[in-house]
């Protein structure tokens, strides 16, 4: 029997027709269903959105492990049941072994640096390069950072659950255990993993007989189910000064890296206050630095001082005026967005600074903008984002990721975690504000959101995928604000994202895009999967409401 799911993931030949999902009791709303109910079922046993987020988080870890996984870092934006309108941000630094100079030593030293540069991305190292030429490594123990999720994960349950984290975690730990079918996407990028994975202990967590499985095919992470495990019975401890903190440590180190384990034990997560803006009436909540939060917000400012939602939606002009703010946003974003306790940044969120940055935008797009963190490699990551609303009113953006698919190519021992990739985001140009430093945390692409669309009118919302995601949350955020849109079909629009390489890809769907190209922009017409994956949970005078994207598995779920 031949298998008929295309492997290119050529989603536009799928027409869904899905409509916005309601409820009374609990929405969850994300990537990969198995997942959805998994925080469904922690609802409907009296736990809260805060809990339900915790077990989407930890079922994705595993259903989803191409984007997320307990090697990674976690973010939150919340708005809680009484009010408050919040920020956890738990992303662990580089380690305190990791200086510019360390780093391009063990490259100079190493038999074959160019393993650490995918080619798919670009890169061709000459392995006698001088070691000033070198950037930072994609892969490998130089780019791993410590990971954020399992401490995340405790915070969030401990600060403001319902729930004990081991009955938070069940879910995920069945799936793993007793196993899970791959659904398309996943299994799709699930592909990638039989080239990332060299040594044994990768291969046999990740692999079956050497390949990844095929959509519908049952698969068991029985040695992650056993970490899981060990995370509900001794806490996240384990992760940090336990079993597996060991088995971290061992692996980064034996393959050359720096992690020490002080570095894991002294790690903590930190709730922020968020920083925010009013869009057309609506508030916009994002985090704050080290997280691309303050580009939404200024491309939302800039976007609203030059009337980018009043064009006929259908318009190249309202693309034109999206894209040119969202560039600016991007320029002044990525050059300055770091650790805070190593850069501050200036006022980008502030009306005042988004009226004159409006100035340089005509009706020719602005040529040649700096764009991007050099060497980071952050263009196109992957994440997955969930949301989550409960009938008492709390309201979770949650948001789990290692960077890039499985990360570094590190699994550690026999635990089943891959290790993340979130350092390769650091240059190793010591000017940079983004550059190497240790104990510094890199600069970060996540950001859940929150927003208060009207009174009593909550939104927990978020778009997943590198630089698109202040990009998504502009265009959702104007779909439901400026044209009325409701949440599916906000998410089901075609859309838009400015490339770091200065063109603007859309999707084909896309009307007007020949015109774009007449008003002077460099229009690619690139596959769904690179747009996104956007998750909406609204709660609008006490009633739930969740869409979930099309161009990913998942599914909306309410009761």
């Amino acid at each position: 029997m031949t298998d008929s799911f295309d492997h290119r993931v050529d989603l536009d030949r799928f027409d869904s027709r899905r409509s916005t999902v309601y409820g009374n009791r609990g929405m969850v709303a994300t990537s990969q269903p198995l997942a959805a109910q998994a925080g469904l079922t922690i609802l409907r046993e009296g736990g809260n959105a805060f809990d339900a987020a915790v077990a989407t988080a930890a079922a994705l870890n595993v259903v989803e492990p191409t984007s997320t996984g307990l090697g990674g870092d976690v973010f939150a934006l919340y708005r809680t049941a009484d009010g408050e309108v919040g920020g956890m941000r738990s992303c662990g630094p580089a380690p305190r072994g990791a200086t510019i100079e360390a780093v391009r030593t063990a490259l100079e030293t190493t038999d074959d640096p160019g393993r650490y540069y995918p080619r798919s991305r670009g890169y061709a190292v000459d392995a006698n390069a001088h070691p000033d030429e070198l950037e930072m490594p994609f892969l490998g123990p130089h780019a791993v950072t410590v990971p954020g999720t399992a401490r995340g994960w405790e915070t969030t349950i401990r600060e403001f659950g319902r729930l004990s984290l081991s009955r938070v975690l069940e879910p995920a730990i069945h799936y793993a255990t007793e196993g899970f079918p791959v659904s398309p996407v996943i299994a799709h990028h699930w592909t990638g993993a039989a080239e990332l994975f060299t040594n044994e202990n990768a291969r046999r967590a990740y692999l079956v007989d050497g390949r990844a499985p095929k959509p519908g095919q049952t698969v068991t992470l029985s040695e992650l189910g056993r970490s899981l495990r060990m995370v509900a019975n001794q806490g996240a401890d384990v992760v940090y000064e336990g079993e597996i903190a060991a088995a971290i440590v061992e692996e980064v180190q034996s393959a050359g890296g720096f992690m020490r384990h002080d570095d894991l034990a002294e790690f903590e997560p930190e709730f922020v206050d968020p920083v925010s803006t009013t869009y057309n009436g609506a508030e916009v909540y994002e985090l704050p630095p080290n997280n691309q939060g303050l580009i939404a917000l200024e491309a939302l400012n800039i976007a609203e001082e030059i009337g980018a939602g009043e064009h006929d939606y259908d318009s190249p002009e309202r693309v034109h005026a999206f894209a040119e703010a969202t560039k600016l946003a991007f320029v002044d974003g990525h050059h300055y967005i770091t650790d805070p306790e190593y850069e501050s940044a200036p006022p980008l969120g502030s009306k005042t600074y988004a009226r004159e940055r409006a100035r340089a935008i005509g009706d020719e797009p602005i040529v040649n903008p700096v764009v991007g963190v050099p060497n980071s490699n952050a263009e196109d990551a992957d994440t997955v984002l969930l949301t989550v609303g409960d009938d008492d009113g709390n309201l979770v953006s949650y948001i789990n990721s290692r960077f890039a698919g499985f990360g570094s190519g590190l699994v550690a021992g026999d635990t089943g975690i891959a290790l993340q990739n979130r350092g390769a985001s650091f240059s190793l140009d010591p000017d940079h504000p983004n550059s190497l430093e240790p104990g510094k945390r890199p600069f970060h692409t996540l950001v859940p959101a929150v927003a208060k669309l009207d009174t009593d009118d909550w939104l927990a919302f978020g778009t997943m995928g590198g630089y698109m995601q202040p990009q998504g949350h502009v265009q959702v955020l104007s779909n439901l604000i400026d044209y009325g849109m409701d949440l599916q079909a906000a998410l089901d629009a075609p859309r838009w994202r400015y490339r770091e390489n200065g063109s603007l890809a859309v999707e084909e769907r896309l009307p007007n895009a020949a015109k774009l190209a007449r008003m002077g922009h460099e229009v690619t017409v690139s596959p769904p999967v690179l747009f996104g994956g956007a998750q909406l949970v609204r709660r609008r005078h006490g009633t739930l409401s969740g869409a979930s994207e099309p161009r990913k598995d998942g599914v909306a779920s309410g009761y």
